[in-house]
């Protein structure tokens, strides 16, 4: 249990990290805002070790070559044109909502790669999987609650254009998850 939930905690950070970028993009984060946010990563955390469970280790070969690449492409263009926006727009005018739609599924998806390693690690040392797909769910989706109130409320004190930093950091986050998968 405890080591599932260290591993719980690794794999939120991905969705941390966004989510204090969204936050910080903001000037108000609604309740439903929110809540896409953190039930979609939360599914996508919970759904993926599923699927690395019981896809086998075939599967894992093929996937393990490019999901890097991907996340570095899907994180890389959303943090380039967060990064375009703020320097390009009026301050009027809101910053992109990734809290709904195509933008969602995406950010859900990149942020989650990692949990399908671990379903396939998971298949090769145990044979339960329901009640740590589970713990990382939660873990994921609490995290990502967390991080849209933290880079919402320090966000617009601290930093005069956040959309900015927020799109850095979600660069940032595609880079170093790109690194990692190059490191395999």
């Amino acid at each position: 249990m405890f080591n599932i939930s260290i591993i719980a905690v690794g794999l939120g950070l991905d969705a941390f990290s966004l989510a204090v970028a969204f936050g910080m993009c903001h000037h108000v984060c609604t309740l439903d805002m929110k809540f896409r946010l953190a039930f979609s990563f939360g599914f996508f955390q919970f759904f993926m070790p599923l699927a690395g469970f019981f896809a086998g280790m075939q599967v894992a070969g093929l996937v393990e070559t490019f999901d890097h690449w991907l996340v570095l492409a899907v994180l890389g263009s959303v943090g380039v044109k967060m990064v375009w926006d703020a320097l390009s727009k009026e301050d009027n005018i809101p910053p992109v909502d990734f809290s709904r739609g195509l933008p969602l599924l995406l950010a859900s998806v990149a942020t989650s790669t990692d949990a399908l390693a671990v379903g396939f690690s998971l298949a090769l040392i145990s044979d339960q999987i329901i009640l740590p797909a589970l713990i990382i769910g939660i873990v994921a989706s609490l995290m990502t609650l967390l991080g849209v109130e933290l880079g919402n409320r320090v966000g617009r004190r601290f930093i005069s254009r956040p959309e900015l930093v927020g799109g850095l950091a979600i660069m940032v986050v595609g880079v170093k998850i790109f690194v990692e998968g190059i490191m395999r």
